[in-house]
């Protein structure tokens, strides 16, 4: 469907901002009645939610859709009427009335609700996770886990105090689509390229940009309560996302709603690193870093960069643009190179030129022959990641990528780009969450959040 055609028809949906759901009776429906599944509402109806959150979470029999919010609710209607057609081709037309919200935090009073996907921009995440968990609902949060390193502390407490269920949105930790991820980081955990001494991290660019004129803002859309906690901006589409489609949004270009490729796909390859290394709680503590800011124009987030972290455990990381887009495994007795290779999850994710850059590869075949022993470290071997955290909602036990493991990984991401803009080698304290004797750098650990907005009002 065209989605002017589709914006036309879901028009009629609703003239309001909600939409109470009908709910079919069980009796009708048995066992596959929609009282019988995980009740999950979407948070945020973009791109990353229409092509891989909600088909990745609903195509399980377990699981039903049943409200869709978002602040552009001309978004949030489109989300109603993809989730009504996903159920219909699944075979189950009318299962549910979608609720549609603008404001995700009425959603979040529905207490039918068992669960909720967060698929906002970054600078929305850790709050409307914080909220969520308050209110019992068991999260799915798209990476990387927050906007500063004081908010993700407060999001994994509050998740830990609270019980719920959480799933860090770390794909490559699942076995689909790809399980290479898993292999490579137990190779390396049992010491088949001897000891680690180097990683090298790669990740893609963003260019900078003009300057964009003031627009009008659509009726349809909150932009105060999408700006959130950043400062007031004025309305530019490029600045939000596009309103006639469904392509990547310019606030990703943005360093005021995130910080850039470091956490964009930082947060995956060095969620990799730690999950290889064993230092999935815990960071690096040394980092010093170089890299190219834009001097004008709207879209300012860091252009190239090099990272040089080291770990207690005398492990060098290296970040940078300057490699190819993976991770790559430096030991004393060889290496190992995992990647996404050409399988993306969005039609932006940037592919690997060249028939030479293997998905896994590394500086001997034989390496990646070699089995596991059934004495050796078993690293969680987690189906794809929607599912595996739609299990752990049934089994009330961890999934693979918990809170806690999610924030590490944007922490160390975090670290890594105000080592960008301070200069000289910084010394982090992964225990207390500081850096050692540097107060410059500890005074942009933190931003300012506009009232009413924020994980600080939310305590």
């Amino acid at each position: 469907m065209k989605r002017r055609t589709f914006l036309k028809s879901s028009a009629a949906v609703t003239a309001g901002t909600m939409v109470a759901p009908t709910i079919i009776p069980s009796h009708v429906l048995g066992k596959n009645a929609p009282s019988n599944k995980i009740r999950i509402g979407q948070i945020g109806f973009g791109r990353i939610a229409m092509s891989h959150d909600l088909p990745e979470t609903l195509r399980h029999d377990v699981a039903v859709g049943v409200a869709v919010a978002d602040v552009d609710l001309n978004r949030a209607r489109l989300g109603k009427e993809w989730i009504d057609k996903f159920h219909a081709e699944q075979g189950k037309p009318n299962y549910v009335d979608v609720a549609v919200y603008q404001d995700y935090r009425e959603m979040l009073q529905d207490k039918s609700i068992d669960a909720v996907i967060i698929s906002t921009p970054d600078h929305w995440h850790a709050q409307a996770a914080m909220e969520a968990a308050l209110a019992g609902k068991d999260i799915y949060l798209q990476k990387p886990a927050s906007l500063t390193i004081p908010e993700g502390r407060q999001m994994s407490d509050i998740v830990h105090r609270t019980g719920v269920i959480f799933q860090q949105g770390s794909q490559q930790r699942g076995t689909r689509p790809w399980p290479h991820f898993h292999k490579a980081c137990e190779l390396v955990r049992n010491g088949r390229i001897g000891e680690l001494q180097k990683i090298e991290i790669g990740l893609p660019g963003d260019p900078g940009g003009e300057e964009e004129v003031p627009m009008q803002i659509p009726e349809h859309l909150d932009y105060d309560m999408w700006l959130g906690s950043t400062p007031f901006k004025y309305y530019t589409e490029k600045r939000v996302h596009p309103q006639l489609d469904f392509s990547r949004p310019g606030w990703l270009r943005c360093e005021q709603f995130g910080a850039g490729m470091i956490t964009g796909w930082g947060a995956h390859h060095l969620d990799t690193a730690h999950w290889a290394m064993g230092t999935e709680y815990t960071g690096p503590v040394e980092v010093e870093a170089e890299a190219s800011f834009p001097t004008s124009g709207m879209w300012n987030v860091h252009g190239d960069f090099m990272v040089h972290a080291k770990y207690a455990n005398g492990v060098s990381v290296e970040v940078s643009g300057a490699f190819p887009n993976g991770v790559k495994f430096y030991g004393t007795e060889g290496w190992i190179f995992v990647s996404r290779g050409n399988v993306s999850v969005t039609s932006s994710d940037p592919t690997q030129p060249g028939a030479e850059l293997k998905a896994l590869d590394a500086s001997d075949p034989k390496i990646l022959e070699s089995k596991i022993g059934p004495e050796e470290i078993h690293l969680y071997k987690a189906p794809e990641q929607h599912l595996d955290w739609l299990n752990a909602i049934q089994s009330r036990k961890d999934p693979v990528a918990p809170a806690e493991v999610g924030h590490r990984s944007c922490s160390a991401c975090l670290v890594s780009h105000i080592a960008m803009k301070v200069d000289g080698k910084l010394h982090w304290d992964p225990v207390r969450e500081r850096f050692i004797d540097n107060d410059r750098a500890n005074s942009v650990l933190s931003r300012p959040q506009r009232f009413p907005y924020g994980t600080n009002h939310v305590l």
